[in-house]
């Protein structure tokens, strides 16, 4: 039977102790808890279902592409496409016209926004009411994938017609990690207006949305003092141009923050939220450029961690990833990210005072 909608202080107590005795905690009734139904019925029924359907097909076709290989085209942005990369666009791509509430979709492979191909009708027949538009990086981490390291998918879930020229913080509602290494499994944070924001960690199946259980109903970074701490420098060839950045570096490892970088956006941001601390830093200097697409992976990013409990910040001149539109799908900037306290520390050595 459904559960009727809780308050997250009831829900997240209740699943815990689920959690605790082994016992899973189906994902149908948890979103049943943590979306409003009557604003925001098509995202619990169609969008977040498909998606995590989406992340289970991703999973099985890495698993049986036994060989990581160029398919000697580039996508918009001029980057060379792996098979992984163009399957897991179709994945993705398929996924959304079954899903009447998504009008407009653009990824890191086709990076214009158009159509989804859904229909515009509920499973019903009845026109959706509510529009949402998709903006994902279908496979991050095609420079790791070929020596077989975890590689995840990257999804952001806006409001309305679009995701550009609209405030991150106010438009873009969900968004979700998909992470694919010895298991599957999905970070998915949820900030809909007029409701908690809440950041939980699903488990995935061979058999997609019936084989998904919640992990962990609520993931948190935590509060000092910590037990361990943990730092993840991308961009590292950047510290020869930086002093300030090598004195960063310099500061951790005095300091006996254990270093846990992959080289995979997803990995490393997973890794801080699933220990409960982390820093993450891709900083920008004047021949070390941004990679890192504000639509398509760092609205994301920020979103997952800001909703559990962290902040995610431009190394560049502090602000807010969250705070500025985006003007085109090719904007670029660096990351700082993770737990509050080393965030703010990083502001003050890397962003110069005025």
């Amino acid at each position: 039977m459904p559960m009727s909608n809780h308050s997250i202080a009831d829900l997240l107590g209740s699943s815990d102790q689920l959690v605790s005795k082994g016992s899973p905690y189906k994902l149908t009734a948890f979103l049943e808890s943590v979306i409003p139904l009557e604003t925001h019925s098509a995202l619990y029924n169609s969008v977040l279902p498909a998606i995590v359907e989406c992340i289970s097909d991703i999973a099985k076709t890495l698993r049986h592409s036994q060989h990581v290989s160029l398919v000697g085209t580039a996508n918009a942005f001029g980057d060379d496409q792996l098979n992984v990369d163009v399957s897991a666009e179709n994945l993705v791509r398929a996924c959304l016209t079954k899903c009447p509430s998504v009008v407009m979709a653009s990824s890191e492979e086709d990076p214009v926004e158009k159509a989804s191909g859904s229909t515009g009708a509920s499973p019903n027949g009845a026109a959706t009411q509510e529009q949402y538009t998709i903006a994902f990086d279908p496979l991050d981490g095609s420079s790791i994938i070929a020596p077989n390291w975890t590689v995840g998918t990257i999804i952001g879930i806006w409001t309305g017609t679009s995701a550009l020229h609209q405030v991150p913080a106010e438009k873009q509602i969900a968004s979700v990690l998909g992470v694919y290494g010895p298991r599957t499994t999905a970070i998915v944070a949820l900030r809909i207006p007029g409701t908690e924001p809440s950041c939980f960690e699903v488990g995935i199946g061979e058999h997609g949305l019936q084989d998904s259980d919640i992990i962990r109903p609520k993931v948190q970074l935590a509060s000092p003092p910590f037990k361990t701490r943990y730092f993840a420098p991308a961009n590292l060839r950047a510290a020869a141009e930086d002093p300030k950045y090598m004195d960063l570096i310099t500061h951790f490892v005095q300091n006996r923050y254990t270093l846990r970088y992959s080289g995979g956006l997803v990995p490393d941001i997973v890794h801080a939220l699933v220990k409960g601390h982390g820093v993450y830093l891709s900083p920008v200097t004047g021949k070390s450029k941004a990679k890192l697409r504000r639509v398509y992976e760092l609205f994301p990013i920020a979103l997952i961690i800001e909703c559990a409990g962290g902040n995610a910040i431009d190394p560049v001149d502090g602000s807010d990833i969250l705070a500025r539109p985006a003007e085109d799908t090719d904007e670029r900037a660096g990351l700082v990210c993770g737990t509050t306290e080393d965030v703010e520390f990083v502001r003050k050595v890397l962003v110069a005072e005025e």
